[in-house]
């Protein structure tokens, strides 16, 4: 986003295409790390709410000064400013995981990493993870392959309106499993997956 970041974050202000791009691919990189990088989750102070500036502490290189010798953290405290759906994102990430565990769960099945697509989509501590990358295209009734039959909803969506998305998916959404084998699994959802959003799905009920 560089130098729009500095001009363009106020909610007072039209969503430039830039800074859309922006806080959509911050979230999904940032969940797609956090859930598929491994057994934990490293992250530099500030860059939960994407941090406009540098760190940089006193040195002769910079004449000992201390000015980005700092973080902001008032940006996520101001409601007009959108790094607060950054922020927002953030912490509902962390909280999901404390709640299901993934960093401690065994290595994620990776079920479609679809190139012209731009959809990768993958489980891990029983939750169904999906990515659609793509600039532009939406994906009405994808086929997404499961291991687990039941009923799924929504756990998290970066497209919700709290964390700065366009809301285009209904949370009241109910999705049924389909005894029809996709990539390997033996189970299949279908989904709609709008442009540039990550999904976070789990099973409701698990047929005996």
């Amino acid at each position: 986003m560089d130098a729009e970041m500095y001009t363009n974050m106020s909610v007072l202000m039209p969503l430039t295409p830039v800074i859309d791009r922006g806080i959509q691919l911050h979230k999904m990189i940032r969940l797609i790390t956090h859930a598929l990088g491994g057994e934990s989750y490293l992250n530099f102070m500030g860059n939960e709410f994407g941090h406009p500036e540098w760190l940089d502490f006193p040195r002769i290189g910079n004449n000992e000064s201390y000015h980005y010798a700092r973080r902001q953290f008032n940006l996520t405290e101001d409601d007009l400013l959108r790094y607060k759906f950054l922020n927002a994102f953030d912490r509902d990430m962390n909280k999901l995981e404390e709640r299901y565990g993934w960093l401690a769960s065994p290595q994620a099945y990776v079920s479609e990493k679809h190139e012209s697509n731009k959809v990768i989509a993958f489980e891990r501590a029983g939750l169904i993870f999906i990515f659609n990358f793509h600039p532009y295209q939406s994906y009405v009734d994808y086929r997404v392959g499961i291991e687990t039959p039941g009923k799924y909803k929504i756990l998290l969506d970066s497209d919700a309106g709290e964390y700065g998305g366009h809301q285009r998916l209904d949370h009241n959404t109910e999705y049924f499993s389909e005894e029809y084998p996709h990539n390997y699994r033996p189970n299949s959802i279908m989904v709609y997956i709008p442009s540039r959003v990550a999904l976070v799905l789990h099973t409701t009920d698990i047929p005996k």
